[in-house]
């Protein structure tokens, strides 16, 4: 009691508040009723040290020790003294808490808090003045402490019967809060639910409506032309006005039914997509004798169509992308008062980026994502004098979605716009996407067959790209029923996997392959777009790759797999011993082993007699040059499927380079800038080549 005592004393004189005075001294009472009880008695000692400074009570007596004083500490010790609960609950009120107990010597416990940060740091002066303080106070009355114990203990009760109501109110807030909530969303959904339906039947009507809508309106326009050609008889001034106006209202009016029936076809899903192969050249020469009679006679705005530079053919539907590129041609023309509208189309990756720039009054940055809703057209100085339906841009956005991209926007208020759209080269959602992969019965006999099961046709376009000029060649399943007859009628260097195959378990392919003592062998790497590695190579797989792969990356882990640690030889033929040294130097951190030969005859013995995994070869040497060594390499059955790349700098023509392209993996230059750009373009090649270096 005494103890229990001298702690409340000296925590209030060290500013501790009521409550942690109330813990210190009951975790004390605690450690040394249990001192008393088990060692018939012990000491305290009181101390304040430590930066910051924190109250520390070390309580020691010499008795037998605690047993089991691991278990009690992890509170898995059952006693039935109840020893364990006393040390528990002290640690628990404590922020330091250290015991150590010897069998026979007797146990210590340093426990302690940290005084308060308002508290001001102590001098030892003070704390000498708070020792003689405490000293100089008599004993308290058992009974008194008793007392005043017992009214913390109701002050902790009345405490806690305070929380536990104002927890049952709020849980009863709660309650009602969720109801309300629950009611709400009952109504939205029921609101929600009416305008879906609504907007359905609004768009089915429109999709299905076509043909009455727009039947009448050509009628209209048909018999004003006629009227206005003067066809059946003159008309009167009056008259030709009037005929005049009924076709420019109709006129307007079709442009308006045309845009709403196109929006309404595509929400409704009814427009169909009709990919076919084209060039983007043809298709802007098509749209620049279209596009020029937009052009007002003797206007200030000169529309540009740039001419396309190496874009590939695309294969997607061609008229819904001239159709894009009419509305934003359309719009730059209306709000341009001069200068120019420029058409240009660049290529990024798999994705053709088709622009319309021009120098017209620009767009807000608030206004930009508006100019995508349905109707809507942003106020402006010449929108009173151009007429529009504000939904040209939502279809162009809609149509270019419904194609597998996207439209953009940047623009600055009088400085002009830009509109944007991306759109993939090849139709992502075509059952018959066009492949350049080479049919089974045309294995090539120096390039290492890679059977891909993927039923995605835009990747297998990618994996097509990424072993154009290695030593692979892609054939292609795109169900497992044909990666089955595959199996049947060649033997892969490798398979790559995709899991995620519609309507079909890849899992299960992985399992058969593994399985079947013909085909466990063949390495199967895994390229999917889920992280489910441990389970890929669980199943038995020997690679996995997270889609999108770079191409770096998937023939550097095919060539790890389809070597398996084979040693691998580098042949070096240069006459020049300086470029040999650079090489050498440029590849001293791969783990490849380089040989070296000085002129063409000695390169042709060594790729002989140690038939090297790739051989790098210069093309101006004496005597024999390095057409003619790569010439007797591909004569030679033993040296014909050695990968070569030709290093040189040689100023090659094109019929040169044709052949030697035919003929080697890569045509890399001597005449590279730096180091860090040479050694990543011998990189390349050498992977192309089937080596394994660290990417």
């Amino acid at each position: 009691m005494q103890a229990r005592q001298r702690t409340r004393e000296i925590a209030e004189q060290l500013g501790f508040d009521a409550q942690d005075q109330a813990r210190l001294a009951t975790a004390v009472s605690e450690i040394a009723r249990n001192a008393f009880q088990y060692a018939k008695g012990g000491t305290v000692e009181f101390c304040v040290e430590g930066e910051p400074q924190a109250f520390l009570i070390r309580i020691q007596d010499q008795g037998e020790g605690i047993p089991h004083l691991t278990d009690v500490l992890a509170g898995s010790y059952t006693s039935s003294t109840g020893m364990e609960l006393g040390i528990l609950g002290a640690r628990r009120l404590m922020d330091l808490f250290e015991i150590e107990s010897l069998t026979g010597q007797g146990t210590t416990v340093v426990m302690g808090k940290t005084l308060l940060k308002r508290t001001p740091t102590f001098t030892d002066l003070q704390l000498q003045q708070i020792r003689e303080t405490v000293i100089g106070r008599s004993p308290q009355n058992p009974y008194e402490e008793i007392q005043r114990q017992n009214q913390e203990l109701l002050r902790a009760m009345a405490e806690l019967r305070k929380r536990e109501e104002e927890l049952t109110q709020l849980n009863r807030e709660l309650q009602d809060t969720n109801r309300g909530v629950i009611a709400l969303y009952a109504e939205l959904d029921e609101k929600a639910s009416s305008l879906q339906q609504a907007n359905e039947l609004k768009t089915r009507f429109l999709s299905n409506m076509s043909h009455e809508f727009r039947t009448p309106l050509n009628s209209i326009l048909s018999l004003s032309r006629m009227l206005l050609a003067q066809i059946d008889g003159d008309l009167t001034t009056e008259q030709e006005k009037q005929v005049t106006f009924i076709q420019k209202a109709a006129s307007g009016l079709s442009e308006l039914v045309n845009d709403l029936l196109d929006l309404a076809k595509v929400e409704a899903g009814k427009i169909e997509v009709r990919p076919n192969s084209f060039e983007v050249s043809d298709l802007f020469a098509t749209l620049r004798g279209m596009l020029r009679p937009l052009l007002v006679q003797g206007s200030s705005v000169a529309l540009i169509v740039e001419e396309p530079d190496g874009i590939p053919p695309l294969y997607t539907d061609e008229g819904k992308v001239a159709q894009i590129l009419r509305n934003f041609v359309s719009n730059a023309l209306k709000f341009t008062e001069r200068g120019e509208v420029r058409v240009s189309a660049i290529q990024i990756g798999q994705t053709v980026i088709f622009s319309v720039s021009d120098t017209g009054i620009g767009i807000a940055l608030a206004d930009q994502k508006r100019i995508f809703e349905d109707f809507v057209q942003i106020e402006s100085s010449l929108q009173k004098q151009v007429k529009g339906t504000g939904l040209g841009l939502p279809l162009s956005r809609k149509l270019a979605e419904l194609l597998g991209g996207s439209i953009a926007v940047k623009s600055e208020p009088g400085q002009g716009s830009t509109f944007s759209a991306s759109i993939p080269i090849n139709y992502p959602y075509s059952s018959e996407f066009p492949t350049i992969a080479q049919p089974i019965a045309s294995l090539e006999s120096t390039r290492l067959p890679i059977l891909a099961v993927e039923d995605h046709p835009e990747t297998l376009f990618v994996y097509e790209k990424h072993f154009q000029e290695s030593i692979y060649q892609l054939i292609t399943a795109r169900t497992l029923s044909q990666a089955r007859q595959a199996l049947q009628q060649f033997r892969p260097t490798a398979i790559v996997l995709d899991i995620m195959l519609e309507g079909e378990n890849g899992w299960t392919f992985l399992r058969e392959i593994k399985g079947d003592e013909t085909t466990r062998t063949i390495p199967v790497l895994v390229i999917t777009i889920v992280d489910n590695e441990k389970q890929a190579l669980a199943l038995g797989a020997d690679g996995f790759i997270i889609k999108p792969v770079d191409r770096l990356l998937l023939l550097n882990k095919l060539n790890t797999l389809v070597n398996q640690n084979k040693p691998q030889k580098l042949l070096l033929i240069d006459d020049d011993p300086a470029y040999r040294y650079f090489v050498k130097q440029l590849l001293v951190k791969t783990p490849l082993r380089i040989l070296e030969a000085a002129n063409g005859q000695e390169g042709l013995a060594l790729a002989q007699s140690e038939q090297p995994s790739a051989i790098i070869l210069d093309l101006e040497m004496p005597e024999t040059n390095g057409f003619e060594v790569l010439k007797q390499l591909k004569n030679n059955s033993v040296t014909q499927s050695i990968p070569v790349i030709i290093y040189s700098s040689a100023q090659l023509d094109a019929e040169a380079q044709r052949r030697l392209a035919e003929q080697s993996t890569a045509i890399v230059s001597k005449e590279t800038g730096s180091q860090t750009a040479a050694f990543a373009q011998l990189q390349n090649a050498l992977v192309k080549a089937g080596l394994v270096l660290d990417v």
